[in-house]
């Protein structure tokens, strides 16, 4: 059964509980994957996707597929550092499966977003990230209730004391930034997200 507190006073403890988290399956969706979360306390950079993918639900690592490694490309960050600098969660934490369509995994239900956002909240408010790079039209809409990428990347907004970066998803799967446009989008979003860093680097 899936045990959460009323509240928690340390990372390690809500790790733990999120890690043996199974209120999707318990409430009859499929899900493929235990949950998949990494990072410790201190992190100031916060890096919030969709929700893993089959090899993350395999490796119980986040961005470890091809998405990662465009992701990584972008950021211009190695793979230690990428996962030094950020702390890595997702919408949903267990790999949903693929599509019934067969393009790409599938699109957590609402429902299941919602039986999620209880982990996201508290990590937040035991985190205090400065700067949080939201990574996908999901991520974004989460946190900031925008419904399209083109009005919100290349944008910074704040959120209760932290810089939200959105940035469209790394996977194949997209066709976004086929558009001229939309990669002068990602350009200016991504030098958003260097300058925070760099800030952050320097305190």
């Amino acid at each position: 059964m899936t045990g959460r507190r009323a509240s928690y006073r340390s990372l390690a403890s809500l790790q733990r509980d999120n890690r043996r988290c199974r209120a999707c399956a318990e409430a009859g969706f499929v899900i493929e994957s235990t949950p998949v979360v990494e990072g410790h306390a201190g992190q100031r950079a916060y890096l919030f996707g969709q929700a893993p993918g089959v090899l993350e639900g395999q490796e119980r690592r986040p961005w470890r597929g091809r998405a990662g490694q465009t992701l990584r490309r972008w950021l211009e960050l190695d793979e230690d550092t990428f996962y030094t600098t950020f702390y890595c969660a997702s919408v949903t934490r267990c790999y949903p499966g693929r599509a019934r369509s067969g393009g790409g995994d599938r699109t957590p239900s609402p429902r299941e977003q919602e039986l999620c956002s209880f982990w996201l909240e508290w990590e937040l408010r035991l985190l205090r990230p400065k700067l949080i790079v939201a990574a996908g039209g999901l991520a974004a809409r989460r946190l900031l209730g925008t419904r399209s990428l083109a009005e919100c990347i290349g944008r910074s907004f704040d959120c209760d004391g932290a810089a939200v970066i959105p940035l469209p998803h790394p996977s194949g799967v997209s066709r976004w930034l086929n558009a001229p446009a939309n990669r002068a989008r990602l350009d200016d979003a991504l030098g958003l997200v260097r300058a925070r860093l760099d800030a952050l680097d320097g305190v």
